[in-house]
């Protein structure tokens, strides 16, 4: 993919993000005034057990997917059989999250706290399938670097999200646990139009496979994509813990469930809003970055990487110190709703958050590039040091500055991962030298050892297969 074309496709997915997030923000604005700090907080209190499971059977498989089918694109395979087993597999994951989540709903709402969670569990569990299918439609677009269908379903699934969202909260308002449980089925509704949208828009495409072509088995798709969800899983896992270990060390009262409720639902998705914006980059990166690692130019691979990140960071960072200057402004536009103390307090973990915006955005960039690369384990092992870390510091932060130290551990969390993710998009592998049985070089080309006396034809001849054998789909 040419930087045109690379800028191309992230400019259509940062447009549908940009607008996904407007209709979202404008959601958010009355919905935090209709249901409240304590009704936002059960909404949240919902959305960790929903997004780990989400993440096991969907999070992942469109950057996953999408580097398959650019490595199938780039050496002339075709991709509509790689679409049918992927839909086919990962139908039966979403299936087996929708069951776990209704099977968990009564043990996690009693670990929360508050049994007004349980039906909100049950109105969300069947997004998990649709998300599944969703995810598998998006990654096989992004892989043939056709942004739009997942541009449109984005605002697809807002918009229906929230219309339905703010009907049912003004319907049931009186009653804020059964008001959020139905905010949550608008959730449900909102995936299944987006899903209806995708499977009539890839009618028009070919998807026809070549005779004789290869076809990827659903184990290849399976640990392609393992590595990625694994990674994706992390952070939401965390958060899940965190929808029980912070309102504990907050007091567990239902002003600890409001602060909660204030900095994951209102701070986090503020801070969270530059990174949206550019996720147009990352996904974009994934089929750019892959395409050059499948010709055997790791070099060019790398230098696509640290181009998408330099476009993200030149975004973010401006985004990050305008959110520290302007947070009362921002706060007061958006959450009018709120009252004195819940502003103040709102504004006070968006400053504290701030520069989280840039580091999560860099963050997002660099995973999805890393997939790109063929090194998802190692985005996997830096974002388990990054939790790791943010639960070591809540532990001594939070009782002492209460919700700020929780955004303090956050920030840290994201810093870590951005920075070990950097390093391992710029370290390149190990050189090997080889003896006259060994296969010729590693994704660096390799090098012929001083005892290995081939002609430059042998050489060149081995290169060609080794370049071969690194075009063949993962």
């Amino acid at each position: 993919m040419k930087k045109n074309g690379l800028l191309k496709s992230a400019a259509v997915l940062s447009l549908g993000g940009i607008l996904a997030k407007g209709i979202g923000a404008l959601y958010r604005i009355p919905l935090t005034g209709i249901l409240g700090g304590y009704g936002m907080g059960l909404y949240q209190m919902a959305y960790p057990l929903f997004c780990v499971l989400l993440t096991f059977s969907s999070a992942g498989i469109p950057s996953a997917l999408a580097r398959v089918i650019a490595r199938e694109t780039a050496t002339g395979r075709g991709s509509g059989q790689t679409l049918g087993t992927a839909l086919k597999l990962f139908a039966l994951l979403g299936l087996c999250g929708t069951a776990l989540m209704c099977l968990f709903a009564p043990y996690m709402s009693g670990l929360q706290g508050d049994g007004g969670l349980l039906p909100c569990y049950y109105a969300l569990a069947p997004s998990v399938f649709f998300v599944a299918l969703i995810a598998v439609y998006r990654g096989y677009f992004q892989g043939k670097s056709n942004m739009v269908p997942t541009a449109v379903s984005e605002i697809a699934e807002e918009a229906v999200k929230s219309g339905f969202g703010l009907y049912f909260a003004n319907r049931f308002a009186e009653t804020p646990a059964v008001a959020v449980a139905y905010c949550l089925l608008a959730v449900t509704l909102s995936e299944l139009c987006a899903l209806v949208y995708l499977m009539l828009r890839s009618r028009g495409e070919e998807v026809r496979q070549p005779l004789f072509a290869r076809r990827t088995a659903p184990s290849e798709l399976l640990f392609s994509a393992l590595p990625v969800m694994a990674s994706a899983a992390l952070l939401p896992l965390s958060q899940a813990v965190d929808s029980v270990l912070l309102v504990r060390l907050l007091g567990r009262s239902e002003r600890a469930v409001s602060l909660y409720g204030l900095f994951s639902g209102a701070a986090v998705p503020l801070v969270s809003l530059p990174a949206t914006v550019c996720y147009g980059l990352a996904a974009a990166s994934v089929p750019a970055v892959s395409g050059a690692f499948a010709r055997g130019n790791a070099e060019e691979g790398r230098s696509r990487a640290l181009r998408s990140l330099c476009f993200t960071l030149a975004f973010a960072a401006p985004c990050a110190a305008g959110l520290f200057f302007f947070a009362r402004p921002a706060v007061s536009l958006l959450y009018g709703g709120l009252g004195p103390a819940e502003t103040d307090t709102l504004v006070l973990l968006v400053k504290a958050l701030s520069v989280s915006a840039a580091s999560l955005a860099g963050v997002n960039t660099l995973s999805a590039c890393l997939t790109g690369m063929g090194r998802a384990k190692q985005a996997a092992l830096s974002m388990l040091a990054a939790v790791l870390a943010k639960f070591a510091l809540q532990f001594v932060l939070v009782p002492r500055f209460s919700a700020v130290g929780a955004a303090i551990a956050a920030n840290v969390c994201y810093l870590v991962a951005f920075l070990l993710d950097l390093y391992y998009t710029v370290k390149k592998k190990r050189v090997k030298k080889y003896d006259h049985g060994h296969r010729f070089g590693n994704e660096e080309g390799g090098r012929i050892g001083a005892g290995d006396r081939r002609d430059e034809k042998g050489a060149e001849g081995a290169r060609a297969q080794y370049v071969a054998r690194r075009s063949e789909p993962v």
